[in-house]
């Protein structure tokens, strides 16, 4: 491995909008850094993401091609 080629990494403190705060190694020169989003209120991991639903789509298709109808 060669030498002197890697940057000085350092723990900075990550500081999140909701106030968490997460302590990990970064290449950073500053002590702390602010972020917008952690996984303690990002909506993904607090399971309050909204898919994208899609009511309807199939109902649309069957009745734009006929197939909403009994076949007898």
């Amino acid at each position: 491995m060669k030498a002197n080629i890697h940057p000085e990494s350092t723990e900075t403190k990550f500081v999140c909008a909701c106030g968490n705060e997460i302590i990990a190694k970064s290449t950073l020169k500053a002590d702390t850094m602010p972020i917008d989003t952690c996984n303690m209120c990002h909506p993904f991991y607090t399971g309050k993401q909204s898919t994208g639903t899609r009511k309807g789509q199939v109902d649309k298709f069957n009745k734009k091609y006929g197939f909403d109808k009994e076949t007898a």
